[in-house]
């Protein structure tokens, strides 16, 4: 096992119909399946689509950090 670690970040966008929450929820739910090692996450922009006035979803731009592997 090394005495360092080195990591790398990607961006997702996760949305929701129901809350910023849910949509953060989803977007690490569908990138853990994908990435290993997750560690954190940043919120970096909210935004919503509008439908017939009313919030259609939340959306949520992430850059999510993770471990890599054997580092």
């Amino acid at each position: 096992m090394s005495d360092h670690h080195t990591y790398k970040k990607v961006e997702i966008i996760g949305s929701s119909r129901n809350s910023i929450d849910e949509a953060i929820r989803n977007a690490l739910a569908e990138a853990s399946r994908t990435i290993r090692n997750l560690e954190w996450f940043e919120m970096v922009d909210v935004r919503g689509h509008i439908e017939n006035g009313q919030v259609g979803h939340y959306q949520v731009t992430l850059k999510v950090g993770f471990r890599i592997t054997d580092s």
